[in-house]
């Protein structure tokens, strides 16, 4: 876990920890232009991966609590995929340029 993603955005260890703990999350990676030289502090949003324990099940309040709740530990807009579904998406090319690069910044 980096307590600071090369300078470029504040990551609170505790608070990302309590998150992922609260909604059973195992692996929460970052992908896209966070990790890139294009990221934008002022303006670019946080590309987000996460991969859940086993036989968690989240309904809609998941989807529409969790970019609130991570937005306000990265300070900035999250975009929000399930690496499940990233794995079994059906388009190639996205699957790969997703998975081809990944940064993990939490794992139980």
């Amino acid at each position: 876990m980096i307590a600071e993603l090369r300078g470029r955005m504040p990551i609170s260890r505790s608070k990302l920890e309590a998150f992922c703990r609260k909604w059973g999350i195992t692996r929460l990676e970052l992908f896209g232009s966070v990790l890139r030289e294009d990221f934008d502090p002022a303006k670019s949003d946080v590309d987000v991966l996460v991969t859940f324990a086993p036989g968690i099940r989240h309904g809609l309040d998941f989807f529409s609590s969790i970019p609130d709740e991570l937005a306000d530990i990265f300070g900035r807009n999250v975009d929000l995929l399930t690496r499940k579904a990233v794995e079994q998406s059906p388009n190639e090319f996205r699957k790969k340029a997703i998975l081809a690069r990944t940064e993990t910044v939490y794992e139980s």
